[in-house]
């Protein structure tokens, strides 16, 4: 007999709303009436049509430079077979798009075979839905937002990273590529070359700054021991150069500009928030 409480409905719905594959015809006639012009299967079509049209739109609107890279149509097929793989876990459809530069990666034509090389493209889209994944999350990531910055009187000692930052390593200049798309300038698909980008919030606006590898390099090493000259000493042995010409160069080159996009927070204030 087939169990129709409401705890048991509830959760049948949901299975038939995110996983329609697996939704058996029986199980339909068993809990679902037919109206005068529908049947108890297309009824429920109706809601498994209009559930995953829904979650679709949600994630065009997450990665819109990847739906405009892949044509409208090509990538409405990869959402839904993203859907139908990966179900919504999450009461917000915030969450909706975490896994979906994953699954790009994971389902690649030739990632079968770990002798061949990818075509570019298919690097470019996972490169690509990663860094519009990044930019989302900062959107409503906690912030610096009604404190105070640093200025370029703030001793290198007091300076951290700000709550609110991503670093990122790219194939591709897919941080061009994001803002041309956004911006209609109508630029074709870019060609191989790496690129490096931080991208920060300020007053709840998000910007992407195009770094250096070495800047990469010391900024990842930021993220690790939050401090300049520790930072800058790790970079020193990475790339075999003396300390002191980096730390002149830091002083002269980078330090207030990065201060003024609003890399770095005084750790002081962090601390009293």
């Amino acid at each position: 007999m087939t169990d129709t409480t409401l705890r048991n409905m509830q959760e049948w719905m949901q299975n038939a709303l995110t996983q329609p594959h697996l939704v058996q015809k029986e199980e339909v006639a068993a809990r679902l009436t037919s109206s005068n012009r529908l049947s108890g299967s297309q009824r429920l079509a109706i809601y498994q049509r209009s559930y995953i049209s829904r979650l679709c739109m949600c994630l065009a609107e997450q990665f819109p430079a990847s739906r405009e890279a892949l044509g409208e149509e090509l990538f409405d097929n990869f959402a839904r077979v993203f859907l139908a793989r990966d179900p919504s876990d999450s009461y917000t459809l915030y969450e909706l798009g975490r896994r979906f530069p994953a699954f790009l990666e994971e389902t690649q034509p030739d990632g079968v075979d770990p002798d061949s090389q990818p075509e570019t493209w298919v690097n470019f889209m996972i490169d690509l839905a990663t860094y519009e994944r990044a930019l989302f999350v900062l959107f409503d990531a906690p912030g610096h937002e009604g404190n105070l910055w640093p200025t370029s009187d703030t001793p290198d000692e007091d300076l951290v990273l700000q709550p609110c930052f991503n670093l990122g390593a790219y194939r591709f200049p897919v941080a061009n590529y994001y803002h041309n798309v956004l911006e209609k300038s109508g630029s074709g698909l870019p060609p191989l070359a790496e690129s490096y980008v931080a991208i920060t919030r300020y007053d709840y606006f998000t910007s992407s700054i195009p770094i250096t590898g070495p800047h990469y390099k010391f900024l990842q090493a930021m993220q690790e021991t939050q401090s300049v000259d520790a930072s800058l000493g790790q970079l020193a042995t990475s790339i075999g150069v003396p300390k002191e010409n980096l730390q002149e160069t830091w002083v002269t080159h980078i330090r207030d500009r990065w201060i003024a996009n609003h890399f770095f927070v005084d750790r002081n204030t962090l601390s009293k928030e």
